[in-house]
């Protein structure tokens, strides 16, 4: 027998049909609102980003928040904290506090510290932040370029450098180490500078003028002069160079077969967990920073503080 739409059938396909496109527009029938992120009460583990002198230690911290979704529950980080406490004399609090209303995933104003009192943070390639202490941050947006080289990295920290000008380090994302990115061959960018008045982020090859400090750990510029950290893991000391020339060495009992970890944050040397600074032609290690939470031992006095 020969079926066909009479014209009852052939309204209904239509009314069909219609509901289906209206639940395709709306993504899907029974479509369900994801519910608002929720933030924890309480602030999750503090880390140190930064020094600001001899006396004062900057702290980070954030809140982990949940969402509901119709099928299951997602979450992430945000309200990102700086703390600022002294970590030469025990105090009642911090000095100084600021919370932001940001969530991580849109934007982390928090990834290290630049100089002695701003803190840097990054949203992809081109969005770079300053949060000076005691204001809030501000965002700049910036153009990439390269010279010499194509293949560019994710940025992994900030230092003074010449010039008013910001070093650059960074890994590529098969996690070589930094002092591996310096000596990487071919057409790799080793390093960056950032022009924050022209807001160019470049990427370059060491020229063979900064060659040398391929073997450096961490470098930084203080005025005209090039300042390099090295761990020598078979001598167990922490060298410190000055445009190449040996300045200072540290004997010290760090016996991680990987090396010690050494990086200049502010004005300070952190030498592993020990804080130290520049004074009268010597190196003075004066706090050592305790591996678990935000506490200190006071050198010169056998004092532990935390908090």
């Amino acid at each position: 027998m020969k079926m066909g739409l009479g014209r009852l059938g052939f309204g209904r396909l239509i009314a069909v049909v219609a509901v289906a496109f209206a639940c395709v527009c709306m993504w899907g029938c029974g479509y369900e609102e994801w519910g608002e992120r929720v933030f924890a009460d309480h602030f999750g583990s503090a880390s140190i980003v930064g020094f600001i002198d001899d006396s004062l230690v900057i702290v980070a911290d954030s809140k982990e928040w949940t969402q509901e979704t119709p099928d299951y529950a997602i979450g992430g980080r945000g309200h990102q904290r700086l703390r600022v406490f002294n970590y030469r004399i025990q105090e009642d609090g911090p000095r100084w506090t600021d919370t932001l209303d940001n969530f991580v995933d849109e934007f982390d104003y928090v990834k290290g510290q630049v100089s002695d009192s701003v803190i840097w943070g990054a949203h992809g390639d081109e969005l770079i932040s300053f949060w000076k202490l005691g204001e809030k941050p501000v965002v700049k947006n910036i153009s990439i370029k390269t010279e010499g080289c194509s293949r560019k990295f994710a940025v992994k920290s900030m230092r003074t450098w010449n010039d008013g000008l910001i070093w650059v380090s960074g890994i590529v994302f098969y996690g070589q180490r930094t002092n591996d990115l310096l000596n990487a061959e071919g057409d790799t960018c080793q390093y960056a500078v950032l022009d924050t008045v022209a807001g160019t982020l470049t990427f370059k090859r060491l020229d063979e003028n900064l060659k040398w400090i391929q073997k450096c750990d961490d470098v930084r510029a203080w005025g005209d002069d090039v300042y390099c950290l090295k761990f020598d893991k078979e001598e167990r000391t922490s060298s410190l160079f000055i445009n190449d020339s040996l300045g200072y060495v540290l004997e010290n009992n760090y016996y991680w077969t990987v090396g010690a970890v050494l990086q200049f944050q502010g004005n300070i040397l952190l030498l592993e967990r020990d804080v130290c600074m520049l004074e009268n032609g010597k190196i003075r290690c004066f706090a050592s920073a305790s591996s678990n939470g935000i506490s200190f031992k006071n050198k010169d006095k056998n004092e532990y503080i935390t908090y």
